[in-house]
């Protein structure tokens, strides 16, 4: 049964076509929106959206369908590849209720404020109530031009397009907050992109991905409102967040927003500690991709590490400075939420309580990367003492030889089960972890042998028997991710209208704790071809 399917009660109401849902938006009706809807790229102000129609497409055909979120929403998977709901999944087409906009936002990109940016190619059309009541936002990515495209076209390409919703879908199956994904349809049409921005542009597949969330606001939406002094803005903007998603507070304390800003924080922090779990590299982190729900937004030139490196981004335009690198990640979302901080400061008027908002994303991350990271290891905490030394010592042995993060974690949980005393028996479950073929050198098999001695040891103090252990190990250690290789592998037959390879590779990625007979392609270290190939080593914010 699927994670969403659990959540249904016997009352629940039958999936029905996406035609005949009715539509609704509390933005819009909530929130002001730009009296100009006039769709030229242009300078907005004294607004949170702007009304926009997405622009047609030539040839829309349904690609990909996301069943589990499909019956959370209510919503039928379309019965043909053309079906009338594929044509409003490609923007072809409105049901009614449905007030499509753009949302306005700034950001600070690269840790430099980027002034306004906006939904330049996505388009929510409106909120669906699912299947338990809560309204989701369906919002389509390449929809077309928007007044905050700047010198964009508004269009996706294939290979993004699927990326993201391969990602967003495997993110929730591991367990991880984040946006989701309905549809991936493709276009008909071409999309020239310049992929590696070196000069060389070509015509691509276009697509367009149903995006699903309860809100896509981000920290740039309030970030806009303060650098244009819109306090009024500001503060509708904030008691409609809190009013709608952070049904815990109190609405009539005083200290409201600034209670509200906490659970911001906490809420990354949890997000944040996941990605470090699952070895996720965001790639981008500019705020404007922070969502203001703490769940994984905008999946663009993200990556999974293969070999354990903490300096590796996946993102080209990151290459040099390696800002957003995975070990960045926990202190730069800290200090994006520092500059949300600085755009709440005339809303909240205490500076200390921001501040100790802050210090809960501190404590909130320490406290939920020790967990998580102790149920990697199978022991009940780490709390002991020298036990986080004992883990950093382990990072620091798979960095110094090349060591596949997912494999040697799933190796250590065989080893826990049935623990060897000979040193060849003792290495056996990690070696398909080590991207050298002969396993570690001498003097590194050494000192992780000196380290997996002293682990059993440690993890023999804990109560519980080593399969319990085990057990526990598995279900936070994934044995399938969204390897770039193999995301790239489903891009090229899909490219060339082969959609077996994504259909497969999704099949393994909504299971992704489970090993099973005949998946062992879906965990393998990253192939040799695959190291320096575009698209599974790096990639650019092109697409």
């Amino acid at each position: 049964m699927s994670p969403d399917a659990s959540l249904l009660g016997p009352g629940t109401p039958p999936l029905a076509d996406l035609l005949q849902h009715a539509f609704d938006s509390r933005v819009v009706r909530e929130l002001p929106g730009d009296p100009d809807e006039r769709n030229v790229v242009r300078e907005v102000r004294g607004a949170s959206w702007t009304r926009v129609v997405p622009s047609p497409v030539r040839a829309p055909r349904l690609l990909a369908w996301s069943d589990e979120l499909g019956e959370r929403l209510g919503i039928a998977r379309p019965p043909v590849a053309d079906a009338p709901a594929v044509q409003v999944l490609a923007g072809n087409a409105l049901v009614p209720g449905m007030t499509p906009f753009a949302a306005r936002y700034g950001g600070h990109q690269f840790g430099n404020w980027a002034g306004q940016l906006g939904d330049g190619r996505a388009i929510t059309l409106g909120e669906v109530r699912a299947r338990d009541g809560q309204p989701w936002e369906l919002q389509l990515k390449g929809a077309g031009r928007t007044p905050y495209s700047r010198h964009a076209d508004g269009r996706a390409v294939l290979r993004s397009s699927l990326r993201e919703f391969l990602c967003s879908e495997a993110m929730h199956a591991l367990g991880v907050p984040t946006t989701r994904a309905l549809s991936l349809v493709a276009t008909g049409e071409p999309v020239v992109r310049d992929m590696f921005y070196d000069g060389n542009p070509q015509a691509e597949p276009g697509a367009i991905v149903c995006r699903a969330a309860p809100s896509f606001l981000r920290f740039g939406n309030f970030e806009i409102h303060a650098a244009h002094g819109e306090d009024a803005l500001l503060r509708t903007l904030a008691e409609h967040v809190i009013a709608h998603h952070y049904p815990e507070l109190d609405r009539a304390a005083p200290q409201r927003h600034a209670d509200w800003f906490a659970a911001v924080a906490r809420r990354t922090a949890r997000m944040v500690a996941e990605w470090m779990r699952v070895g996720f590299v965001h790639g981008v982190m500019n705020t404007d991709n922070m969502s203001i729900l703490g769940l994984t937004i905008d999946y663009g030139p993200y990556g999974w590490l293969e070999d354990y490196d903490p300096g590796w981004t996946p993102n080209t335009t990151d290459a040099a400075g390696r800002r957003y690198c995975f070990g960045n990640q926990p202190q730069i979302a800290l200090w994006n939420l520092a500059r949300l901080a600085g755009a709440l400061r005339g809303l909240v008027g205490d500076d200390a309580a921001l501040q100790r908002g802050l210090e809960e994303y501190r404590e909130t991350f320490r406290h939920e990367y020790l967990r998580l990271h102790a149920a990697k290891l199978g022991l009940a905490s780490l709390g002991r003492d020298g036990d986080e030394a004992l883990l950093g010592e382990l990072f620091t042995l798979l960095a110094a030889a090349e060591t596949d993060l997912t494999l040697f974690f799933r190796g250590l949980a065989r080893l826990v089960a049935a623990p060897a005393r000979d040193e060849s028996a003792l290495l056996g479950p990690l070696r398909a972890a080590f991207y050298d073929a002969g396993g570690p050198s001498e003097a590194h098999g050494r000192e992780l042998l000196g380290w997996l001695r002293r682990y059993l040891a440690r993890a023999a103090a804990d109560d519980g028997d080593a399969a319990t252990r085990r057990e526990r190990m598995d279900r936070v250690n994934p044995l399938y991710v969204p390897r770039n290789w193999l995301a790239q592998q489903a891009i090229d037959a899909a490219t060339e209208g082969d959609l077996s390879v994504l259909e497969r590779l999704l099949a393994v990625l909504r299971r992704p704790y489970d090993e099973r007979a005949g998946d062992e392609a879906f965990a393998a270290r990253r192939p040799e071809w695959a190291r320096h190939r575009p698209g599974c080593s790096a990639l650019s914010c092109s697409s």
